[in-house]
């Protein structure tokens, strides 16, 4: 036969493969109503594991088992998203234990940002809440979260993001240790300078102070003065606060204008960072359970199955229910070798018919779920 008798028999395949299939999801629709009525879960693993093995002992070769197991398991997701949809069309509807609120009480709270006077989070601090805003420093993330917890702040303002050094991998990992929940976001442009004592010469520093992002984010201004010995600090406010309190002239700190200003120090040099544009993203923290009515993005934090496939499937839900997937990032379990949390943030509101079908499906078939906040 040629190839256009080939294709004919194609065309007559694909349109059987296309009527058994909505045979199929019929099928799965009354499946859904019977779990309706008996409040089965629609998410059955073991099951699932079992048809898999059934129809991929029906194939005659290797590759036609794992293809079929690719179908099969992509046949078996698609039946759950109808059952999903059916279930909230029924009245099914996910309840989430996250209160709606139309705005945030910025007049009056305590927000807490972790480094000292000078610092970008208190720059982003200022931004988010306004410059009269009741606020104060600690020394560590942890800290942060702590004042959270024990009711010492309102709300927490923290670094999750820079554009060029990437994430700050302890927000995470807080993120899903702590019980507090994103409600807000300010990204704040970086621009780097060199300060010393009033009167000093960059030919005079021997020593730059600051945090290891920051001595990355001008490794180029370093690689040009490679006899300056760098030492990392937790937060470049602490470094241009070491450097006023020392009175070394030979010593210096790479900090923001904002922090020469606080410590009585001079820019040596401004905006020594190699990146033009460099800019980092704060998230506003809270222990309260809440978020804004017109809030557009949502953060997740993930454990799925350490299998094949896993991730691909818990992908689907948001393909399937047209959400745009912004951003994933992964961080290792603590205690288990070669398994990772993964940390997903997409468009959407938790009001959302679409987002909470989603949710629906990704809190059935993840091995475990937590949102960090619609902001």
């Amino acid at each position: 036969m040629d190839l256009k008798e080939l294709r004919v028999q194609i065309d007559e395949i694909d349109s059987q493969l296309v009527k058994l299939f909505e045979d199929r999801m019929e099928v799965s629709a009354k499946i859904a109503d019977y779990k309706i009525s008996t409040g089965k879960k629609v998410f059955d693993r073991q099951r699932e594991k079992e048809k898999i093995e059934a129809v991929k002992s029906l194939t005659h070769s290797e590759f036609n088992s794992i293809g079929v197991e690719e179908l099969f398991s992509q046949l078996m997701s698609m039946s759950r998203k109808l059952q999903y949809a059916k279930l909230a069309s029924q009245g099914a509807s996910l309840r989430l234990p996250f209160i709606q609120i139309d705005s945030l009480d910025k007049g009056n709270c305590r927000v807490c940002y972790q480094g000292a006077e000078g610092a970008y989070s208190e720059l982003a601090t200022k931004k988010f809440f306004g410059d009269d805003v009741n606020c104060f420093h600690v020394d560590s993330f942890r800290d942060a979260f702590g004042a959270l917890e024990d009711g010492s702040a309102d709300y927490a303002v923290l670094p999750i993001e820079n554009s060029t050094a990437g994430i700050v991998s302890e927000i995470y990992d807080l993120l899903t240790e702590y019980e507090n929940y994103i409600v807000g976001e300010q990204i704040i442009e970086i621009r780097h300078c060199l300060l010393g004592l009033p009167g000093a010469q960059i030919s005079d520093i021997k020593t730059v102070y600051s945090h290891p992002q920051s001595l990355m984010q001008s490794a180029r201004f370093l690689a040009d003065h490679s006899s300056i010995k760098q030492v990392s600090m937790k937060n470049n406010a602490f470094a241009a606060r070491k450097v006023a309190d020392d009175k070394d002239k030979t010593q210096g700190a790479i900090a923001s204008a904002n922090a020469a200003d606080v410590y009585g120090l001079e820019i040596l040099q401004e905006g020594i960072n190699q990146a033009e544009s460099n800019s980092t993203r704060f998230i506003v923290v809270t222990n309260q359970k809440v978020y804004l009515k017109d809030a557009k993005k949502i953060s997740l934090c993930l454990e799925i199955p350490h299998e094949a496939g896993s991730l691909y499937h818990i992908m689907s839900h948001f393909i399937y229910n047209n959400l745009n997937m912004t951003k994933i990032e992964s961080r290792p379990i603590e205690d288990r070798n070669w398994e990772y949390r993964f940390f997903i943030d997409f468009d959407g509101n938790l009001e959302d018919s679409a987002v909470k079908n989603a949710l629906r499906g990704l809190r059935e078939e993840a091995k475990l779920m937590k949102i960090l906040g619609n902001y």
